[in-house]
């Protein structure tokens, strides 16, 4: 297992999308069973995904 923030992820794989990712999101620690090496484009973006909801979760919109 590895511990990585989502900025180290991001940038190793999809540099494009960093950008259009907060602050906060960018510092999320992820945990990664088989490690970065292992990740595919694919999987960032569902990292990504589960990233953004969770820092949304608790957000009010009107």
């Amino acid at each position: 297992m590895e511990t990585v923030k989502l900025s180290r992820i991001v940038m190793k794989l999809t540099p494009e999308l960093y950008p259009f990712l907060t602050s906060c999101e960018l510092d999320s620690e992820i945990v990664l069973r088989f490690g970065i090496e292992a990740l595919e484009a694919e999987d960032v973006m569902e990292i990504i995904q589960f990233s953004i909801s969770e820092h949304h979760k608790d957000a009010l919109y009107h």
